[in-house]
């Protein structure tokens, strides 16, 4: 069910696409050379480390239907990151115009969702096995986790909390999270305000019919589809053959996210607790490594005023991560800044993320005379 899948990214991508300031030209074309001189070389990443990956098929708690598929693109940086991305586009779509700069801190880790399932076990298995596999080269991650994915991430690591485990991060990237379904969804509403949110709702409700499955797909290829009408503005950000193949990327996997996969994502959802749930002494910090967390300027179309992730985060960051800093993303020269609008906004997020990757490289030490 694809309109699951383009839930929270999309809407930011594609539904204020009519109202975008073109990007400066030079802009533009340094990331399209940098783009052309330097392709996506994805390839399937085949983990040597499996332990809490079998451990969870071995309980039953998922299947192998339910694994991530994760691609790796290889760098001599040191600082490696994990992508952990929205329901649409798939995480490697969504670092489209990042991945230049985040290929020269280090070797990337997509974790792009299976289509036909999902389980919150297998993917936080899948994540505890790849930490540990880069632990013994040396290596300390950062965790990227856009939307969804960082929900996901909060979650994963309350659960290692909960169980005594400490996971071992370099850092936390976390963009516009959507942690609980209240974020989504103000209590007692009975019609939600958006259309996104109209689109989950019957899968909240456990009534995803093949008829409604379809209507969701529509809906959100028609938001894809009006947005991708303004050429002019488009052509501003990426060249054709990039709009192309993002358009089909994206337009796949709606087509591709059947009705089972939609409806487990969604009791992934479900099974998240608000941040504010956990707030205790025994449960925090998550992590103590150096966290960034950004908000966009315009979350209302995806996130709910009362959101208690959003409350929880911009008023308590340090109590979840005491390394922390929470910063507002905004566009001073056009549009405002979406949910998540990692593609049509790079370059308002970029000099945060950059800020990020600068304190962690290691400083130099100078000999004492």
């Amino acid at each position: 069910m694809a309109s699951l899948s383009d839930l929270f990214p999309a809407l930011s991508l594609f539904t204020q696409l009519g109202r975008l300031a073109p990007t400066q030209p030079l802009r533009t074309f340094i990331r399209t050379t940098s783009y052309k001189l330097r392709p996506p070389q994805q390839r399937l990443f085949v983990p040597r480390m499996r332990r809490a990956q079998e451990a969870v098929l071995q309980s039953g708690l998922a299947g192998e239907h339910q694994r991530a598929t994760v691609l790796w693109e290889r760098s001599r940086g040191r600082v490696p990151t994990i992508v952990l991305g929205g329901f649409v586009p798939d995480a490697t779509e969504q670092m489209f115009l990042l991945r230049g700069f985040l290929l020269k801190m280090g070797s990337l880790y997509y974790f792009n969702y299976p289509r036909h399932g999902f389980s919150n076990e297998m993917l936080f298995a899948q994540l505890d096995d790849l930490v540990e596999e880069l632990a013994e080269h040396g290596q300390k991650p950062v965790i990227f986790s856009v939307s969804f994915g960082g929900g996901l991430l909060l979650e994963w690591l309350k659960r290692a909390r909960g169980a005594g485990r400490n996971i071992d991060l370099k850092g936390s990237i976390i963009v516009s999270p959507v942690a609980c379904v209240e974020d989504i969804f103000t209590p007692g509403e009975a019609k939600p305000s958006t259309l996104p949110g109209r689109a989950l709702k019957p899968y909240l409700d456990g009534e995803a019919s093949p008829h409604g499955v379809e209507k969701s797909r529509t809906i959100f290829s028609k938001m894809f589809e009006s947005g991708a009408q303004n050429k002019e503005a488009l052509r501003a950000i990426m060249t054709r053959g990039e709009l192309h193949r993002l358009r089909e990327a994206v337009m796949g996997t709606i087509r591709s996210v059947n009705s089972t996969g939609a409806c487990q994502r969604v009791q992934a959802l479900k099974e998240m607790q608000a941040p504010g749930a956990y707030f205790s002494p025994a449960m925090l910090p998550l992590s103590t490594a150096p966290a960034l967390i950004l908000y966009a300027e315009k979350e209302s179309s995806v996130l709910t005023d009362s959101s208690p992730t959003r409350f929880a985060l911009q008023n308590a960051h340090r109590a979840y991560f005491p390394h922390s800093t929470c910063h507002l993303v905004v566009n001073h020269r056009g549009s405002p800044v979406q949910h998540a609008s990692l593609i049509f906004h790079c370059f308002n997020f970029l000099p945060s993320i950059s800020a990020f990757y600068k304190q962690l490289k290691p400083r130099k030490v100078w000999p004492l005379a």
